[in-house]
């Protein structure tokens, strides 16, 4: 398994494995504006994705984006996404691009990486936990939707 930062020479694979992410979560397949989104964060340098390579094979990917706690006056990442596809799943690549994610988010002395999912996820949940993501049980999440 090879997981590493995503460059814009990974923008083919890695628009699939973002539509593919988006349609688990019921949105309509759009693979055009996937790549143009993927392309988007690439080139502005706006959020770092990390892939997962299994013999030459694009699996799993992550993204982070980058926020401040003011609180402790330190950087925080907000790991937004995260897919394996379905024939990788249980081996490993969701911990290992987890784990890739807590690297970096050291080696860039953030404070936190924070996620979410949706309360169905359960094997996603029981992922996160394993890897040491607590539940937050002390704060309210408002969202504000525009359009």
């Amino acid at each position: 398994m090879e997981i590493y930062q995503a460059t814009i020479k990974d923008l083919e694979a890695v628009a699939q494995l973002f539509n593919r992410y988006r349609t688990f979560y019921q949105q309509t397949t759009d693979l055009d504006g996937a790549k143009a989104f993927i392309k988007s964060r690439l080139e502005n340098e706006d959020s770092v994705i990390f892939i997962a390579k299994s013999n030459h094979e694009y699996v799993g990917f992550t993204q982070l984006y980058p926020t401040f706690s003011s609180i402790s006056m330190k950087r925080a990442w907000i790991l937004n996404d995260m897919f394996v596809d379905a024939k990788a799943r249980k081996q490993g690549v969701g911990e290992q691009l987890l784990q890739k994610a807590k690297e970096f988010a050291s080696e860039t002395g953030a404070k936190s990486i924070t996620l979410e999912t949706t309360p169905d996820n359960e094997a996603a949940q029981r992922l996160y936990e394993k890897n040491g993501y607590k539940r937050d049980e002390e704060f309210y999440h408002y969202n504000l939707e525009l359009v």
